[in-house]
């Protein structure tokens, strides 16, 4: 099989590819017998001229040594590619134990789904345990949240099955090296439970909400039919340990053994750490960033990333960074094109915001995360809950300002320090009830000057960006988990058979890298360990 890159087709011309291929390797194109897109990015460098560039895995119905060498020796782009294809059993070791009880998964985000299958798949039919409610249910408690205002802590837009990804667009890129394939495994799985095949090699691939519903439900199947069990609405708020060793769960309804967990918690199940601190568990708190979701019309940052308005092209997108003069770093995060502001509230009179895009990602607006690096220096307090209670500091404040709706306010009324009372010339997109009021004074002086800075700093990279009637909404208060669960070269935590995993546990950043990372926990399990037989 051959690989060529750097393919370039203009924009509404995506058909012609195949073509295009067989020019490159001087073939007719009769005589290709495969050809697999594994990559497809915009280049706007050149704009309004727009293009696709293509990598792709070519097999030709002649392949020999010596006409693959003159191809390679003529085209600078054709190389040979070897599939190299996901192995989950690589680290088996061949004198494992077996295990004496059922693996017990808690979390059922990215990261637990994806240990999850490995595991079934594979023999091991672990206990799922998951908070919040199957997504089916979980829609129909935040649908009623986003109008009514009421709360379900334990079923909303962070807990539940799916994750707090769930309700934010279901994007799938990472800058996470993946030489062993299990980001590829990730796309693979999703695109055979639903979801579309451009996920496969879109440079930033994104499932879309509303489908990312139906890609869970099959997956869930998935993963019973080959021996996991969920459990649902089952908060787990003990555990037990002895001898260095972790050898029971304890829910809200019952005690579970097992000698093998993997804490795939996520980034919110703080009453999770804090059990986890009081049980002598080894975490640290950790940096990570604060700030504000903004939305801009959606045409603005078409206009400014494509040159000009074309309905041929997707939503554009944009990621930014800048450096303050107080040597703060602030970036944009989770930039949603086409899409919404969510109440992604989980605390009783704690309020946090987060943005999603349905699969079309046809909205008004475009709206993303602009957060400031905060770090430990920051918190009040010394120990590795203090990022948590910085967290919820900034909810409370955020949930005072309106009463628990969504405190807004315009760009140049946030600089000049007073309340915004209407919008400009465009209006916010949200999915809960949102009022107007002074956003300054939520978080540290130093933190809003470095927000305006970067704004500032952003409004010259896209026109417009900084614009007065800029539409801010507050906060962005989970970017990232505030705590890090120390590990061992085996991925356990100071306790064995606990193995912290995933964005909660401070590895990861994302759909894509907390899926990866539970990938990576259940293969050790299997290789460390034979599965249970109940027989």
């Amino acid at each position: 099989m051959l690989k060529i890159v750097d393919i370039k087709l203009e924009v509404g011309k995506e058909d012609a590819l195949l073509k295009r291929v067989a020019s490159i390797l001087k073939v007719n194109i009769e005589d290709i017998k495969s050809l697999i897109v594994d990559k497809r990015s915009l280049d706007a460098r050149k704009k309004p001229s727009i293009f696709y560039i293509y990598q792709v895995h070519v097999s030709l119905a002649n392949e020999n040594t010596k006409s693959i060498k003159k191809i390679i020796e003529k085209e600078k782009r054709v190389s040979i590619y070897k599939d190299t294809p996901y192995n989950f059993n690589r680290e088996i070791n061949e004198n494992r134990d077996k295990l004496n009880t059922r693996p017990v998964i808690i979390g059922a985000g990215p990261c637990g789904l994806f240990a999850a299958y490995e595991l079934s798949i594979h023999g091991y039919k672990p206990i799922i345990l998951e908070r919040g409610k199957c997504v089916e249910e979980r829609k129909s408690d935040v649908d009623k949240f986003f109008e009514t205002g009421v709360l379900d802590t334990s079923s909303n837009v962070q807990f539940g099955e799916g994750g707090a990804g769930t309700f934010s667009d279901g994007k799938l890129n990472t800058l996470v090296k993946d030489p062993d394939g299990r980001g590829r495994e990730v796309l693979r799985i999703f695109h055979e439970c639903g979801a579309d095949e451009d996920i496969l090699y879109d440079a930033k691939p994104h499932i879309g909400t509303d489908v990312l519903f139906n890609v869970l439900i099959n997956f869930r199947k998935r993963i019973e039919n080959a021996g996991g069990e969920f459990r649902f609405n089952t908060l787990v708020n003990d555990f037990e340990i002895k001898n260095g060793r972790i050898t029971a769960v304890l829910t809200d309804k019952e005690k579970i053994n097992t000698d093998t967990v993997i804490l795939a918690i996520g980034h919110s199940a703080r009453d999770t750490f804090k059990v986890l601190y009081e049980k002598d568990i080894k975490m640290e708190a950790k940096s990570f960033a604060v700030g504000f979701r903004v939305e801009h019309p959606q045409e603005l940052i078409d206009k400014s990333q494509y040159g000009a308005i074309d309905k041929n092209l997707p939503a554009a997108a944009y990621k930014l960074t800048h450096t303050a003069e107080n040597a703060r770093g602030v970036y944009t995060f989770c930039m949603c094109p086409g899409g919404v502001i969510v109440n992604a509230s989980s605390e009783e009179g704690k309020l946090a915001v987060n943005g999603m895009s349905y699969k079309k990602r046809d909205g008004k607006n475009a709206n993303s995360a602009v957060i400031v690096t905060v770090t430990p220096d920051d918190f009040k307090g010394d120990g590795p809950l203090s990022g948590i209670e910085f967290q919820r500091e900034i909810e409370k404040k955020a949930f005072d300002l309106c009463n628990g709706k969504i405190p807004q306010q315009l760009f140049n009324d946030f600089v000049d320090d007073k309340p915004s009372v209407s919008y400009g010339e465009y209006t916010s997109d949200t999915k809960g009830v949102h009022e107007f009021t002074n956003l300054r004074k939520l978080y540290s002086e130093d933190i809003n000057k470095a927000f305006i800075e970067g704004i500032r700093s952003f409004g010259k990279k896209i026109e417009g960006f900084d614009r007065k009637d800029m539409i801010m909404s507050g906060v962005e208060s989970r970017t990232s988990s505030p705590v890090r669960i120390t590990r061992d070269e085996k991925l356990q935590s100071n306790v064995k058979g606990l193995f912290p995993a995933g964005e909660g546990a401070g590895y990861a950043g994302g759909i894509m890298s907390a899926a990866m990372d539970g990938m990576r926990i259940a293969e050790r399990i299997a290789g460390m360990y034979l599965p249970f037989n109940e027989d």
